[in-house]
């Protein structure tokens, strides 16, 4: 078992953050991190919203903040999260690697892509179906792509993929979108764009490789097949908080409640970022939840140890 006096669990902009003030403070501090440093960033194309940087590449900005927190002595590990107990003074972090104890935890393990949980999803995963433009864009050159959602990401990846598809299809169960009007504002202008209205996906098909749609017009009740080589699914985010096998209060969604102070229920366990509830889901306010939290760790440490 390995002690520490702060554990971040998730190194992406939330955990980077935290990892940094709690370093600056001189707590002994590990950020663990399951997959790639950045997390949505790791797979997001550009960053225009960031104050600061007037664009950034999403891996960049990831990387960047990590570099920042390992300056000042963040150690980080690469490991999955099994499990945690938070009864005691000390908490302990149940990983692949080993245990970890600590004085203070901070939950800033993001959120994950949802499905549309429809036949042929699991199926073509990887053979047409993607959840990341910038992961896979560049196989579908000169294709006819589609993205299922309304909102900043759909649009977003979206208008990135047009940069190699022949043309880009989002399509919506409503009849407007909901992302930021600069977003909308760029796609409706963007020739390669294309938007289907009112239209849910029920089934995706195809014979080793995605090869059409099995769309429904939620207005009319009537069916019809689109064809399409490629389908990116942007229908929002679940909390990445199963490791806590419901240790700690949620709303419906898995997203932890927090105060001001981003304080859960236990004392000296914290959840910051896209995994608490009512957060903005924006990088610039996943940094503040960040620092709010370690900077309010540092004090609970102080006081009680």
């Amino acid at each position: 078992m390995e002690n520490y006096d702060l554990v971040i669990i998730g190194g992406g902009p939330t955990g980077a953050a935290a990892g940094l003030y709690g370093a600056r403070s001189r707590l002994k501090t590990l950020v663990l991190e399951r997959g790639m440093v950045g997390g949505q960033l790791a797979v997001t194309e550009d960053v225009e919203n960031y104050p600061g940087f007037e664009s950034i590449l999403g891996p960049e900005l990831g990387q960047k903040l990590m570099d920042h927190a390992e300056k000042f002595g963040v150690e980080t590990r690469t490991v999955e999260v099994e499990s945690v107990d938070l009864n005691s003074d000390l908490k302990q972090v149940t990983t692949s690697d080993g245990i970890f104890q600590c004085k203070a935890l901070i939950i800033a393990t993001g959120s994950m892509h949802n499905k549309l949980e429809v036949p042929g999803e699991d199926e073509f995963s990887g053979r047409g179906v993607s959840y990341c433009a910038v992961c896979d864009g560049a196989f579908f050159r000169d294709k006819e792509l589609v993205v299922i959602g309304g909102g900043d990401a759909a649009v977003e990846e979206g208008a990135y993929l047009t940069r190699f598809a022949s043309k880009v299809t989002i399509i919506h169960r409503r009849d407007q979108l909901r992302a930021q009007q600069i977003l909308q504002e760029r796609a409706f202008a963007n020739d390669k764009m294309d938007f289907l209205w009112n239209s849910t996906v029920e089934e995706i098909k195809g014979d080793g490789l995605v090869s059409s749609l099995y769309l429904k017009d939620v207005k009319t009740n009537k069916y019809f097949e689109k064809s399409v080589d490629g389908v990116f699914i942007y229908v929002g985010l679940t909390p990445s908080t199963e490791f806590l096998q419901g240790s700690l209060p949620a709303d419906e969604q898995g997203h932890i409640h927090v105060n001001i102070k981003m304080e859960t229920k236990f004392p000296g366990v914290f959840a910051a970022g896209d995994v608490r509830a009512e957060s903005a889901r924006q990088v610039a306010s996943a940094v503040g939840d960040g620092s709010t939290a370690a900077i309010f760790a540092e004090k609970y440490i102080a006081e009680h140890f």
